[in-house]
């Protein structure tokens, strides 16, 4: 029988196994194209158009609107395996599959609003992206107030500002932006439809991710009508209540820094395996120093992922318990992109100087998941959550 791969570990039936299998497939397309999508910093429609013709677009839409309605535990495998081929386009896709997710577990959205996005997306290829992050008020994680403002009219809203860090706008034709509504004083979300009053600015030009088309976006009096604003109010004006789901969608950002740690790890062992300098009388692989790099990759490597996995497979589960497991979410996401920096750097001192080289991917690999760091939530919100829940522990027993 032959050994399992390690990163089938945690498939547990035939629908991850052939789910995971299309995945591989598309990463291995991915691959030979990442390197000029990176040189470029321009968008990768080929690999977007893969996946809408593998009707990967409709992951997470419901089965009701046509949907394949997979879980989260499910979108972690796909994102760990498409991540080895390309992490822009990973993370990019992620959001849209990840968001989807969310509005369906939350029911946040207006059921008529979601089932037109939901048909768009299985019958006309849409995706989606929330948009909330501006220079003036940083990540929208952190509070600040938008300063893109909704202004109300007879037939709906008029929208205008400029948002940051705008991932996929290059193929998006619809988008949730946050604005400051003037006349209740309030936060609110709106699907903005493309238009002559809405325009990509091509800023992204950045160190790592680079293709993963995060511009700026520019509304100048975008017009929104009454049924595109996504937030429920009461008839007093209130916003109607909906569940949490604690955020448990975002691991699909962690699973994508994983998914390219262990495509780095796979190359630096298989360059172990093959590589025989003519000082040694074998290949490098048999020198405890790099048997020691090799264990550190796995050991930080199996514990990311046994956390990713024992989350996502929790938040499945654990419906009515969604509150409690927010802090578990978040280490997960804080071991994942921190083990991944350590497991590519890791890989590159194996591979030695010629990892710097641009013919090989783990000088990407590198810069891509550094870019973890930055993506929420922030590790500094995850230790301040699991500080806090420490020191609001009841003391046990023994020490009252």
């Amino acid at each position: 029988m032959a050994k399992r791969r390690s990163i089938d570990q945690y498939i547990r039936n035939g629908k991850e196994e052939k789910l995971a299998a299309r995945a591989e497939q598309l990463a291995g397309i991915f691959a030979g194209r990442a390197a000029r999508y990176d040189a470029e910093g321009s968008f990768p429609f080929e690999n977007f158009a893969d996946l809408r013709e593998a009707g990967f677009y409709k992951l997470t839409v419901p089965k009701r609107y046509g949907g394949d309605e997979i879980s989260l535990y499910e979108l972690v495998i796909v994102q760990e395996r498409l991540a080895a081929g390309d992490g822009s386009t990973t993370l990019g896709f992620g959001w849209h599959l990840g968001q989807t997710l969310h509005y369906r577990s939350t029911g946040s959205w207006p059921e008529p609003l979601f089932r037109r996005f939901c048909q768009d997306v299985v019958e006309r290829g849409a995706m989606i992206n929330s948009f909330a992050s501006e220079r003036a008020t940083g990540s929208p994680s952190r509070g600040g107030k938008p300063e893109t403002t909704a202004i109300k009219t007879d037939a709906g809203w008029l929208i205008s500002g400029r948002k940051i860090f705008s991932t996929l706008s290059p193929i998006l034709t619809q988008f949730i932006v946050s604005a400051w509504v003037q006349d209740e004083q309030r936060l609110g979300h709106f699907l903005v439809g493309k238009s002559d009053r809405v325009r990509i600015e091509e800023t992204w030009n950045t160190l790592g991710m680079r293709a993963t088309g995060s511009h700026d976006l520019i509304l100048d009096q975008a017009f929104v009508p009454e049924d595109s604003r996504i937030d429920q109010l009461d008839a007093l004006g209130h916003p109607l209540p909906h569940a949490d789901d604690a955020s448990g969608w975002l691991l699909h950002i962690p699973a994508c820094y994983i998914g390219i740690a262990h495509a780095a790890r796979d190359f630096a062992v298989e360059f172990a395996r093959t590589y025989r300098p003519n000082s040694l009388p074998g290949p490098i692989a048999e020198l405890p120093h790099i048997q020691l790099q090799i264990g550190q990759m796995e050991a930080e490597l199996r514990t990311a992922r046994n956390m990713l996995y024992t989350a996502a497979d929790r938040w499945d589960k654990e419906t009515g318990n969604w509150a409690d497991l927010k802090p578990e979410l978040g280490l997960a996401k804080y071991v994942a992109t921190n083990n991944a920096i350590q497991i590519v750097d890791k890989a590159m001192r194996i591979v030695g100087g010629t990892s710097l080289s641009r013919t090989l991917p783990l000088e990407r690999m590198y810069r891509d998941v550094r870019a973890g760091l930055h993506n929420p939530p922030m590790d500094d919100t995850v230790l301040r959550s699991l500080a806090q829940e420490a020191l609001q522990e009841p003391h046990s027993k023994s020490e009252s």
